[in-house]
Order: structure tokens, then C-alpha cells, then sequence
């Protein structure tokens, strides 16, 4: 299968065209494409209009190496583009009928009651709507639910929609135009928290990071990229790639199992942030606190099933090495640092001969990998392994300068980057707080699992690291509300 004619992709922001357009570096991991005299006349600017074979392989091209992202404004609208809705719920009647009005009239409905308490108020918005009614007689949970409207579906696609989600107008029409490409399985908006009156400390934080905000970022979703997850909070997708659905057996991270799937089948799913789909977060202290924790408990049911997905961080040997000298707080450690990036830069250089300046790249690449060797150690101390280095500060000073440090710098950065309404302070304490119930439920999902796997770094052989502590990447155990 080959992109259609008229579909456009743009080159991702981080993609670097060299040489005045001989060759372009990006990608995850990063490559270097060096690209013939025609290649560059495909390209207007920064994107790039399939006009013919040879742009449609090219586009397919940048399109897997994630260099570049389809725009979804100038792309047309699939042939057949009749969806069904599938809302899973249990009780939130209110919920659910402020979803069913955003949702509007012209699309069938379909409303999979998940055993409600009150079965007959769901019943009553339901037929207020218009809305088809399944009701379950057991509670199976979010995956199980979807899956009994998705047996139901006679439309070429399907919207999944939580009864906490409000779906704005262009939202599902703007996701339908990346199904031009006969690759996508899935497609997904950005989501962004309900506007309040009044919002508390931890609504404020959570608008700013909540755990189902991807980014303002266009991405493949893909596991060790930025966006290596996909919320089913609301998701288009393609009824005929989707087989059985979600795992029925998972409660929590079946959306993030199902994504890892479509991606090994080589089906591709893409996050589109300029379309929203706005949700209720939780924002009183103990529900999210406790709503956080049960996100990290899906990480041991996923790295049971995608052993080679799942792990707090990746690391490859050099900055391993790069951590370790630097964690040892000794006089040599910046000189052996600084060392060790060197090296690594002129390796970085030598790949990068025939360019016009191999080594002012290499250095661009080897600071960014620095950097997410850093941010990846801090979330492994301060989140991810938060039980351990409680213990190691008890006893040692230097862990507790490390984590000092990291817990210090961690807030000040993310801070600048999610432009927080929040005052610094309440914003650090809910960064805290986060990771500490998060991981908890790592580590408690880890102990009743009897296994590490969900706790263990991985080193990989590829050269060097790209970035992938992106904003969200390392939650995929999210679990998705009704």
C-alpha cells in the first residue's frame, strides 16, 4: 500500500534539513537521510505533496522514521466516512449526557452500561439521546465494556469516547482525514482538562500535565519515541484493524497493549494535538492520588506482554557510563564525564563524514543525548525507584545530594515547560506527589507480579539516545475511566 496523491506531511520540528537540503537528520532513533537532486525538488519548504511514486515512497519513508508528520488540515476526507460511537459507562449519568449532546445527532450511539448501580438513570440518558443501549450484566471494566459496543459496529470506523470526555465539533472529522493513509489503525486528539470556574491547586496541575495531555506536538505513537502511548480516553479507529479489540483481561494499560499491538502488526497510529477532546480530570487530593497510583499499577500487566517495551529507562552503554561517573560525586567525575561525551561525539562525527559539519551536529546530538541520560536518571531516582533511594538517603549523603539535586532541577525544568498557572512551590509539591504515587503503584503491581521486569533499565546497543522522556512517555500504564 503507497500514500494517495494530495497527501501532504511536514517535516517534525526536531528534523534538522543539512547541507542546504542534501541530506535531513532526525528521527527516533536519529538518522542521517541523505537525499538525491529529485528528492529535494519534492520538497516546498518543509513539506513535502505526494505527487507521484517516487513522493509517496519518500513521505512513507519520513513517515516510519517519524522525521515528518501528515497534515491533517490539507488532507482529504476518507471515501466511507461513517463512524459509530461506542461510550462505555458505569453510573455518570450527568457525564455521560453532557458527552452525548457534544456528541450531536447523525452518528449512531451505541452506550455499553458496564453494570451501573442505578442501571436505570444510563438507561434514561441513553434513550434522551437516541443512544443505543447495551447493558452488561457483570462489571468487566473499560476494555471489556468497549469491546461489547465494538461487536456492535457495522461502520468502517469506530470513536471510542469516555462518558468523562466532551468532544468538540471538528474533532472526530479532523482525526478521520489521517485514515488517507491506508497504514493508520488509529488516530488520536490531544486531551485537555474542562474549563472550571475556580479550579483548585490540582486542577491547575493537572491542566498543565495531566497524564492524558500527549503534548502540543504532532507524533507516531510508538514505543521509545516521545509519544509511546496513546490514551483510549478517545480514539478514531479503523474497525477492520482492530481484530478482537482490547484485552479483555487487562484493567488497566489495555490501551496502551493495544497500541504496541497495532504497531508490531505494522499498522501505524498517529497523535494529532490540533484537534482536543477536553476531560474531567480528577482533582480532589485522595482520588488523585489515588488514580495516579493505579496508573503505575499497569506496568508489570504490560511488561508481562511487551517485555521488550517496558522499562523506567534506556540507557545505551556510554551513557550508562555517563550517569554512573557522574553519580559517583568525585573530584574526576565532570573531567570523566566530559570524557566520555567526547568520545562519544567523535564516534557521533565519524557517521556524520560527508557532511558539512559532522562535529557541530555531533555535539548538538551528544548534548541531547547528555540531557536525556540526566532526565532519565532523575525519574528513575525521584519516581520510578523512589522506595530505593529513600533508603539509600538514610544512609548515604551522596544519594541524597543526587536526589536533591535531581528533585530540584527536575521541578525547575518541567516547570518552564508546561507554563504551569500554579506558583512554583504547590507545582513542585504536586510534581512530588505525582511521582511518589505513581511509583507505588510500579512497585506494588511489580511485588504482586513477582517480577522486575517493570523496574529493570535497559541498555540497548543503539548508538546514542534520543530524547524520549517526552511528556508523557513513561506513564503507559494509565487506566482509562468510564
Amino acid at each position: 500500500m503507497t500514500l494517495p496523491l494530495g497527501f501532504v506531511v511536514e517535516l517534525d520540528r526536531h528534523t534538522r534539513v543539512v547541507d542546504g537540503g542534501a541530506a535531513l537528520l532526525g528521527g527516533f532513533p536519529t538518522r542521517l537521510l541523505r537525499l538525491t537532486p529529485r528528492a529535494r525538488r519534492l520538497f516546498a519548504g518543509r513539506r513535502l505533496a505526494v505527487r507521484d511514486v517516487a513522493g509517496a515512497l519518500l513521505a512513507d519513508r519520513l513517515l516510519d522514521t517519524g522525521m515528518a508528520h501528515p497534515v491533517a488540515e490539507v488532507l482529504p476526507a476518507p471515501a466511507d466516512p461513517r463512524y459509530t460511537v461506542v461510550v462505555p459507562v458505569r453510573d455518570r449519568p450527568r457525564q455521560l449526557g453532557r458527552l452525548l449532546r457534544s456528541i450531536g445527532a447523525g452518528h449512531p450511539v451505541i452506550v455499553v452500561d458496564d453494570a451501573s448501580h442505578r442501571p436505570a438513570a444510563v438507561a434514561a440518558v441513553a434513550a434522551e439521546h437516541g443512544a443505543r443501549l447495551v447493558a452488561l450484566a457483570a462489571n468487566s471494566g473499560p476494555a471489556g465494556a468497549r469491546n461489547a459496543g465494538l461487536r456492535l459496529v457495522t461502520t468502517p470506523y469506530v470513536v471510542f469516547a469516555d462518558s468523562d470526555i466532551v468532544l468538540d465539533p471538528d474533532t472526530v472529522p479532523t482525526l478521520l482525514r489521517h485514515f488517507a493513509d491506508p497504514l493508520v489503525a488509529a488516530a488520536v486528539p490531544r486531551i485537555t482538562g474542562l474549563p472550571a470556574a475556580d479550579p483548585s491547586w490540582i486542577a491547575r496541575y493537572e491542566n498543565a500535565r495531566s497524564s492524558l495531555d500527549l503534548g502540543s506536538h504532532p507524533a507516531p505513537v510508538r514505543p521509545g519515541t516521545p509519544v509511546s502511548w496513546a490514551s483510549s480516553a478517545c480514539v478514531v479507529a479503523r474497525v477492520d484493524a482492530l481484530g478482537e479489540g482490547f484485552d479483555d483481561s487487562m484493567r488497566v494499560g489495555e490501551d496502551v497493549d493495544l497500541c504496541w499491538r497495532l504497531v508490531a502488526a505494522g499498522r501505524r497510529v498517529r497523535y494529532e494535538p490540533a484537534v482536543q477532546a477536553a476531560h474531567e480530570h480528577r482533582v480532589r487530593t485522595r482520588d488523585w492520588l489515588l488514580r495516579k497510583a493505579v496508573y503505575g499499577t499497569g506496568a508489570q500487566p504490560l511488561a508481562e506482554r511487551h517485555p521488550e517495551f517496558v522499562a523506567p529507562a534506556v540507557f545505551a552503554p556510554w551513557s550508562t557510563a555517563f550517569a554512573a561517573v557522574l553519580f559517583a560525586g568525585r573530584r574526576w567525575s565532570v573531567p570523566a564525564g566530559a570524557a566520555v561525551l567526547g568520545v562519544v561525539a567523535v564516534r557521533i562525527a565519524r557517521k556524520l563524514d560527508g557532511t558539512r559539519h559532522p562535529y557541530r551536529l555531533a555535539v548538538r546530538l551528544t548534548a541531547n543525548g547528555a540531557l536525556a541520560t540526566l532526565a532519565q536518571t532523575s525519574a528513575l531516582l525521584t519516581r520510578h525507584w523512589w522506595p530505593l533511594t529513600a533508603v539509600g538517603c538514610t544512609v548515604s549523603g551522596r544519594v541524597r545530594r543526587a536526589t536533591a539535586i535531581a528533585a530540584v532541577a527536575d521541578i525547575a525544568f518541567e516547570y518552564r515547560r508546561d507554563q504551569a498557572t500554579l506558583d512554583p512551590l504547590r507545582y513542585g509539591i504536586a510534581r512530588r506527589l505525582d511521582d511518589l504515587a505513581y511509583g507505588a503503584g510500579v512497585w506494588f503491581s511489580a511485588l504482586r507480579g513477582r517480577s522486575s521486569a517493570a523496574l529493570r533499565p535497559r541498555v540497548t546497543r543503539a548508538g546514542t539516545p534520543v530524547p524520549v522522556s517526552g511528556k508523557r512517555s513513561a506513564e503507559p500504564g494509565r487506566m482509562p475511566r468510564h
